[in-house]
């Protein structure tokens, strides 16, 4: 047995084209706002995508960045060092040393996987926006120019008071404490006082 379909709405020839009219009349009716841009810089949000800014002293060389930018628009070179051992009778180490972290814009599509995917918190984003050249050759930032962007970019929005702790401090906190407990102790039993018994309502 075939369902029987719900009536259709008959329309009102004519009725899109009035609404049409009546947004029109609505927005011609409203003065216009101008920005006097730029005379008068525009306000950005916070998390505007405008320009990456490279904090040179964590980065490790992992090429991550690189490797999952779609557009392979990350240029890094290093080579790598011996360091010699921290203690005595220690081996000596390799590291990577950047020699060369350049971001091609004109490739760049502003996606933020390479901020997103960097372990170490090299990668930042800038809200700065005004750095057009007349050559597209221009547009390839090398780390210099990358480090220059880092001092544009905003502090990190505060914590939310009711916000639950982070677990990183939390962890942290615990085993100051205990420290603190073990050291409290040690001192007590150096001092040859006996350790006081907690009271009633203490943990």
């Amino acid at each position: 047995m075939a369902e029987s379909l719900p009536p259709t709405r008959s329309r009102v020839p004519g009725s899109g084209l009035a609404k049409g009219l009546a947004v029109t009349l609505r927005t011609m009716t409203k003065r216009a706002h101008t920005a006097q841009y730029p005379d008068a810089q525009p306000e950005l949000p916070p998390r505007s995508r405008g320009v990456i800014g490279l904090f040179e002293e964590n980065c490790t060389v992992c090429m991550l960045c690189a490797r999952e930018c779609p557009d392979w628009c990350i240029y890094i070179d290093s080579h790598k060092e011996t360091v010699p051992p921290a203690a005595p009778g220690g081996r000596e180490r390799s590291r990577n040393v950047l020699d060369r972290f350049a971001i091609d814009f004109a490739l760049c599509m502003y996606c933020g996987i390479c901020i997103e995917v960097c372990p170490f918190d090299a990668l930042f984003w800038s809200p700065e926006f005004e750095y057009a050249e007349t050559d597209i050759h221009e547009l390839t930032h090398e780390r210099d120019k990358l480090r220059e962007w880092m001092w544009t970019v905003p502090a990190p929005p505060a914590l939310d008071p009711s916000a639950e702790e982070p677990k990183e401090l939390a962890a942290a906190r615990k085993t100051a404490d205990k420290l603190a407990a073990e050291q409290t102790a040690r001192a007590d039993e150096q001092a040859g006082a006996e350790p006081t018994a907690p009271q009633e309502g203490e943990a």
